[in-house]
Formats: structure tokens, sequence, C-alpha cells
């Protein structure tokens, strides 16, 4: 515990304690017995971490930190360590609209720039992420090729009504993040304060290292959607690095 908490005193991090499951509400005999043991300037710094940083974090960085309770424990422990940091992060993914129902994250797929950063819908180990937006463009490709996917020119999903509205659901590990709603809310374009197509979760929710992400999107109908048309999609947050 005292090893412990001379790290934590160190922390970046306003819910410091939240990592080590130290609840400064429920004090216990073992944590105040090691704060005794330690001197009397480094005991303040550990006071002062467990209490919380009266500077707040911003963004979705502090979003992350209040969600740190239901990281595994290997995670926190690497955050404790200094060997994990938090740094902002966008999952993306590129995939063709040629049906009704057009799957995102796909389990037979591996990274490959232009396309997707992950690889088999799941985050890499040790890499926990915090969802607190997501982003959807859809723009035609020239042609039909892995170059002209790539290439495409994404914009805004007004362009596309037959995609604007329809819906999309998103799972964690067969957990629900969003269920099934209308597209209509990546309709940003005459919002000026929202980068384009992006949809601010109220309710952020973090994803595990090494769980299937499902992202569906479901269309009533492709009527008057091109050839050759694509959906970038992306999940916006904070997550762990090394």
């Amino acid at each position: 515990m005292l090893g412990q908490l001379e790290l934590i005193a160190e922390s970046e991090y306003n819910n410091a304690g939240d990592l080590l499951g130290i609840d400064p509400m429920n004090v216990n005999g073992e944590l105040l017995g090691a704060l005794k043991a330690m001197n009397p300037i480094a005991r303040q710094k550990v006071i002062n971490a467990i209490a919380k940083n009266p500077a707040p974090s911003k963004g979705s960085r502090a979003e992350m930190e209040k969600h740190f309770r239901e990281l595994q424990p290997h995670i926190k422990e690497e955050l404790t360590k200094g060997n994990l940091r938090l740094a902002d992060t966008l999952i993306y993914s590129i995939k063709a609209v040629n049906s009704k129902t057009v799957k995102i994250f796909e389990t037979q797929t591996d990274k490959e720039i232009g396309l997707t950063n992950i690889s088999n819908a799941k985050l890499p180990k040790n890499m926990s992420m915090l969802v607190s937006g997501i982003i959807l463009l859809v723009g035609t490709a020239a042609g039909a090729t892995k170059d002209d996917s790539m290439a495409t020119n994404f914009g805004k999903i007004e362009a596309f009504p037959a995609i604007a509205n329809g819906e999309f659901s998103l799972k964690a590990n067969k957990k629900t993040i969003v269920p099934e709603i209308g597209n209509y809310v990546f309709k940003t374009e005459n919002n000026h304060l929202l980068t384009l197509g992006y949809f601010k979760l109220a309710n952020p929710r973090l994803i595990q290292d090494d769980v299937q992400i499902e992202m569906t999107i479901e269309l009533g109908t492709v009527t008057g959607i091109p050839a050759n048309t694509y959906v970038y999609a992306a999940l916006h947050g904070t997550a762990t690095i090394p």
C-alpha cells in the first residue's frame, strides 16, 4: 500500500484514488497506517491526490477520469505506474454502402491505413477507450477499387437522404453503448459548434481492450445512393496508450 500511495502522489490525474480503489469517504486502517508511515510532505501530496485536484480536467479526459473505477485491474496498475497514459484518440473504419445493413467493424478486417486503424474489431491489449462521441460521414468514390475507397471525399450525410433517414447502434462485448437511434443525430451541417457529422454522447461509455466492437448502420432503402458510396464512421474519445 505504501508504494502505491507514493506512486499516486505523483499522479497527473484527478480521481487518482479511483485507480487504487481508494474511497476518501471510507478510509480504512490499512490506508491510515500507510499514511502515518510517510513523511509529512509526501503524506500531504497523497491526501491532495486522493481528495482530487481542485483544478478539474476538461472534455473527454474529464469523462475518462470519472470512469477510472471501471477500468480493468491491469490497466489501472499500468496507469498508476506511468507505463500507460491518457491520449485523445479516434477509432475509424470505412465501409461500402452496398446493402441495407452496413457493419462498420468486422472481425475479419485487419488494420490498414486509409480503411481502419484497428484489427479484428477490437482495441489492442492495454488500450481502453472512453467513447465521448461518434462521427458519421458519407461520400461517393470515383471507382470501385480499394484505392478509390481510400480516396473518397467524405462529407455531410444530409446529401444522402436514404442514409440520413436510417439508424445505427453501437455495442461492445455484446453490451449496448448506443441503442438503435436515427442517423438524424449526425446532421450537423447547420450547427457550427460541432464538427461535421459529430454526435456527442450525453452518456459516454467505456470500451475495454480485446472485446468485440459492433457498430451497425441499418437503412430502410438504398434508393438514391450512388454506386461506390462509402461511410466513414469513427469513435472519438480518450484512450490508454503506452
